[in-house]
């Protein structure tokens, strides 16, 4: 995705940003800025390298003066709405840590956060001065603004996708649970979500601090209840007992009397799909609630293997149910996942456990 989305920063993009710059700032010399961004080594950039050459470069074009630069960017802030202008609060990252700046930094993505989104820019502030800056988050919590309370809550995730890793609060995350616990019943899905991919990112290194926070919010709000249901997600994935059990999951240690899971075809390209083929034959007795996932064992560059997996089905099924299905699976490289060739292990799993197996085996692609 990131591949792609890289191309959002073409030349027409960058002139008419430079033009709304020049409406508040005649001195802004564009061609020389829109060169210097995109010179020898621009094609080579990936999404956040281009996001910060912009940003960087905007540093050297704009005054030298800190605040009179944000003046300028605040001035046309309005009119840059959007993904394309992460720029705006990377501006404040890469010029606005002088202790001097701090207040005023602070300010400027609170404002862009509403137009973009400041998650990734405040980290470094965070990993400077963590309890100054969760603070803050605490009072933007309670913003009016959606946009910013979001912000509170996505800003200070350990493990932001993209975004640098926050080690103190993965080894303690109370400060981050304590922002969150003001965010618990927003109104807004928006910043649900993220409450909920903050705790699903805390429950990675701190399981049991997320199930005890799971048990205490829960069936007190509805919202609240997705926000755990979510949050939790990893631990149901791999099947932590005490998730499994908080969500209602049948304890039985057998679920299954038969199982089976195919693929067609079993001997495939890079860049093809095959299709899983699986059956499940649920034990006679009472009703149970069952998730059942397949699993693909992925080879990575160095011949390890890594587990994904991938949900069919998720509710309560009578005794002596038979369940069966299909489900396409797409075997094309994606900035998340490259794809290596070898025996490929799937694996059926019904609450965690692997009911039944096969083997599929990608080959090359001859494009590589």
């Amino acid at each position: 995705m990131a591949e792609k989305l890289k191309n959002i920063y073409t030349k027409a993009f960058l002139l008419e940003f430079s033009r709304k710059v020049q409406s508040v700032y005649r001195d802004f010399r564009t061609a020389d800025y829109i060169t210097s961004v995109m010179d020898e080594t621009w094609d080579k950039l990936a999404l956040k390298a281009r996001t910060r050459r912009i940003s960087e470069k905007l540093g050297v074009f704009l005054p030298d003066r800190y605040e009179s630069a944000l003046d300028i960017l605040f001035e046309i802030a309005d009119d840059c709405v959007g993904f394309p202008y992460l720029f705006f609060p990377d501006f404040v990252a890469v010029y606005g840590q002088e202790e001097k700046h701090w207040e005023l930094s602070m300010r400027a993505l609170e404002n862009f956060t509403q137009k973009s989104s400041s998650e990734f820019a405040i980290r470094p502030f965070l990993l400077r001065d963590p309890e100054r800056v969760m603070n803050r988050m605490t009072a933007w919590a309670k913003h009016s603004n959606e946009h910013v309370r979001r912000f509170a809550s996505e800003g200070c995730r350990p493990r932001l996708p993209w975004g640098e890793a926050l080690p103190m609060f993965k080894k303690n995350p109370t400060p981050v649970l304590f922002v969150l616990e003001l965010l618990k019943e927003d109104s807004s899905l928006y910043v649900r979500k993220s409450v909920a991919n903050n705790l699903n990112d805390i429950s990675k290194d701190n399981p049991d601090l997320v199930l005890e926070t799971a048990r205490q919010w829960a069936g007190k709000n509805s919202g609240t209840d997705w926000i755990i249901r979510h949050g939790c997600r990893t631990l149901i994935r791999n099947a932590n007992p005490e998730a499994m059990v908080l969500f209602g999951y049948s304890k039985k240690p057998i679920l299954t009397t038969h199982a089976s899971i195919a693929a067609q075809p079993t001997v495939l390209t890079i860049g093809e799909r095959c299709e899983l083929q699986y059956e499940v034959d649920i034990q006679p007795g009472e009703s149970v609630y069952v998730r059942i996932e397949y699993g693909i064992d992925f080879i990575k560059a160095k011949g390890q293997v890594s587990r994904k997996s991938f949900l069919l089905s998720d509710k309560t099924v009578s005794g002596g149910t038979h369940l069966t299905g299909t489900k396409v699976h797409n075997w094309s490289d994606m900035t998340t996942r490259r794809h290596y060739p070898g025996d490929h292990r799937i694996v059926l799993l019904v609450n965690g456990q692997e009911v039944a197996h096969t083997v599929l085996r990608l080959q090359p692609s001859p494009n590589r």
